[in-house]
């Protein structure tokens, strides 16, 4: 067991619950079986009413697996990935290139998820990409981006050119390497993901079945965005937050210690 000194009363309550809600949402991704032991990440941008403007981030500790994060544990950092507050763990700054070429070209964006999951990752190498298959896949083709593989994404230089493949997409497919979502807040960039992944899932199975497959219609995959809001009650994301929630809880709710 990780002893880890609290520090809900070191910084704003607004930081807290943003750091309560990303180490959730970190327990979650192990819970549904997307992580990769320790490799790869998921990022939140702290709110310009908390940071005067500046541009900090929540991370998680390097070496930490996804079940062992708690809401202290998390390691406040700059855009360079510096610390901006101590922490006995480490971070990786070449883990964190990606998602500071995203959060930098994409201001609204609180969160960024990112997984190397076996159904991402084989779909991500399918030269067609994203098949409109199922329903799942309708939500993914309406906001979708791909962004060829350049080897281990460590390097500054690839930054502008993934950031040129996103643009606006909220779904990024890194060919030969995974998965990536962006949202407004962390609840949105989860249940993003619970589509991409669940996408993938199935067209894998589809695949595997043999025989030809039925594509979906063209005409139904324009209004999609209208769609979603019907599906979740006009809430977003926030329709399944507060169950995702109580489901970490019954888990282990040492998340938010």
């Amino acid at each position: 067991m990780l002893n880890i000194p609290s520090l809900k009363n070191q910084v704003s309550a607004e930081e807290w619950q943003l750091r309560c809600d990303l180490a959730a949402c970190y327990r979650l991704v192990a819970a549904y079986g997307w992580s990769d032991l320790v490799f790869t990440h998921i990022s939140a941008k702290l709110p310009d009413s908390v940071t005067g403007g500046e541009h900090q981030f929540l991370i998680n500790p390097y070496g930490l697996m996804f079940d062992e994060i708690t809401a202290s544990s998390l390691v406040k950092v700059d855009m360079a990935c510096n610390k901006l507050i101590d922490s006995p763990f480490p971070v990786n700054p070449a883990g964190f290139v990606i998602h500071s070429a995203v959060h930098e070209a994409r201001p609204e964006v609180q969160c960024v998820l990112h997984t190397h999951t076996r159904a991402g990752v084989g779909v991500s190498a399918q030269k067609a990409g994203i098949l409109p298959i199922s329903q799942q896949s309708t939500f993914v083709l309406a906001s979708l981006a791909y962004h060829d593989y350049e080897g281990v994404a460590f390097r500054p230089d690839e930054k502008p050119r993934l950031q040129a493949d996103l643009g606006s997409a909220n779904f990024l497919m890194l060919r030969n390497h995974g998965l990536l979502t962006v949202g407004s807040s962390i609840a949105d960039a989860f249940l993003s993901m619970y589509t991409f992944e669940n996408t993938c899932r199935i067209q894998i199975d589809a695949l595997a079945g043999g025989g030809d497959l039925t594509q979906v219609n063209p005409a139904i995959l324009a209004g999609m965005a209208e769609v979603m809001k019907i599906a979740t009650a006009g809430q977003g994301a926030m329709l399944a937050w507060p169950a995702l929630l109580r489901k970490v809880e019954r888990l282990d709710p040492s998340y938010r210690t």
